[in-house]
């Protein structure tokens, strides 16, 4: 009888009759505590209320059940799941925001990072926290895209410090200039969720946090998508670390998809991004800069599809320092790429610059890119370049960091520059319209390995440049069509 009273505890159905598990949490209703749900009432002071009686109670679900409701700034608690049923809206009022704190480092950081108020929903030193359910947060084109004033709110969701954060099939739409913000976090899971914000700003904006877990998700952004920082808003830093983002589909219809930076004050390591279907980027579809001092390694990129991204792949370290000490620059090293594709590889929208540009890996003399693997690698790009394309020198610029900012490179596939122990192992090159340039061009390298790689055969001189390098071989690697050896000019 012990057995079968344990098992009554923890059904669903018992003889017709719902009986919830011994642990659930208690549910708060936002209409039990006055909210209207019409989509013009403000019910941000019932939807607050509920919260603190969540919390209160040591933990709860505050439920929307379907409704339309619009909002000021909504403060999150610890312990507390907001869940928004299907047909439940929660809309962001056009004022009467909370107005944006002071911060004494706002020097080191756009507006935006510096401030964490301004928002639909905030939070501050918070843990346990959850969204969950098959409704919608809905900027509902209030939150702006610029600097607010006082009552505006740029963000949707904006978290300063927390701890044990969870998403769960809910979605964003419309999130002003970042969807979702957070920095100083630990214990980010996200899973089943939409964040819509393709005609707005970022999407997702992961800062000094660590062990981190997207997956199963739709994040689109006009600008960044998915991105890691790591800025000085907090008077500190801390080690983004230990975060996998798998099995979803990004999109940035005029900037970033996937992209560390450009806001790098603190280290990033231990990061994997696994089946990806990047539908659209831009700026880089798989991009990392290193800006202002952070060491950028152990990141692996494993089975990622690229299309209609203007620069397949994008690295360089800069040292525009924007921390306090003014520190060096920084470091990228130990990357591995591993089956990447991608095809159609322009911008999908007008951009600042031109709509493509080779894939690209530049460090600096003093900081150069190190420990680079590309394996199993097949980019087919634009092409359409003469071979006097294939002279050019791209200007050194260690303060800027748009791939616009290298202009057109001298290869059509890879343009690599300041750079040590760089391999492209098994993989395929080539492009939509004949190309003069040759496939790779190596500048100032050690090390650069090019084996068992096919390349489309440039309608130029060469396939393979080195200038200024050393310690380069390339091996087992033909030429298509016709599977002739690369022509190889070492200058």
């Amino acid at each position: 009888m012990a057995k079968i009273g344990m098992l009554v505890l923890a059904s669903v159905i018992v003889t017709g009759l719902t009986v919830p598990a011994a642990d659930a949490a208690p549910v708060f209703n936002v209409k039990s505590y006055g909210a209207v749900g019409n989509g013009s009432t403000n019910d941000d002071d019932a939807i607050d209320k509920a919260i603190n009686a969540a919390n209160a109670a040591g933990g709860g679900v505050v439920d929307f059940p379907p409704g339309r409701y619009r909002s000021r700034t909504i403060h999150l608690k610890s312990n507390v799941t907001l869940n928004l049923n299907a047909g439940a809206t929660l809309l962001a009022a056009g004022s009467g925001m909370d107005n944006a704190e002071p911060n004494e480092w706002d020097e080191y950081q756009d507006y935006g990072h510096s401030h964490f108020r301004n928002a639909l929903i905030s939070g501050e030193n918070v843990e346990n926290i959850a969204f969950t359910g098959a409704g919608t947060i809905d900027g509902d084109d209030k939150l702006i895209t610029g600097d607010p004033k006082q009552g505006q709110a740029d963000k949707a969701l904006s978290l300063k410090y927390c701890r044990n954060l969870r998403f769960q099939d809910i979605t964003f739409r419309r999130g002003g200039h970042f969807a979702i913000l957070i920095n100083g976090c630990t214990g980010v899971r996200m899973y089943d969720t939409k964040i819509l914000s393709a005609d707005d700003r970022d999407a997702f904006n992961i800062i000094n946090t660590s062990d981190v877990e997207i997956a199963r998700s739709r994040i689109e952004a006009s600008d960044d998508a998915v991105v890691f920082k790591s800025d000085y808003a907090l008077g500190r830093t801390f080690p983004t670390e230990k975060a996998v983002v798998r099995d979803s589909t990004i999109l940035s219809t005029e900037n970033n998809a996937l992209q560390f930076g450009s806001e790098t004050c603190g280290a990033f390591r231990d990061i994997q991004f696994r089946n990806l279907d990047v539908t659209g980027a831009g700026k880089a579809g798989i991009g990392i800069v290193s800006m202002d001092g952070a060491t950028i390694e152990n990141i692996t990129y494993d089975n990622i599809k690229l299309s209609k991204t203007a620069s397949a792949i994008f690295m360089h370290v800069g040292k525009r320092s924007r921390c306090p000490g003014n520190p060096p620059a920084g470091k990228i090293r130990d990357i591995t790429l591993k089956h990447i594709t991608g095809t159609n590889l322009t911008t999908p929208r007008d951009v600042a610059g031109d709509d493509e540009y080779s894939a690209t890996i530049t460090g600096r003399t003093d900081s150069p890119i190190e420990n680079i693997t590309l394996d199993n690698v097949a980019l087919d790009f634009p092409g359409g370049h003469p071979a006097s394309d294939a002279d050019r020198v791209p200007p050194e610029n260690s303060t800027a960091y748009p791939p616009r900012t290298f202009g057109v490179r001298p290869a059509y596939a890879f343009w690599v520059r300041h750079a040590r122990n760089v391999m492209f192992l098994n993989s395929a090159v080539g492009f939509q319209k004949s190309d003069g340039r040759p496939a790779f061009l190596a500048d100032d390298t050690t090390g650069l390995t090019v084996d068992r790689v096919r390349m489309q055969r440039s309608t130029g001189s060469w396939d393979v440049t080195f200038r200024k390098s050393s310690g380069q071989q390339v091996t087992g690697s033909t030429t298509t069509p016709g599977g002739g050896s690369p022509r190889v000019r070492v200058q």
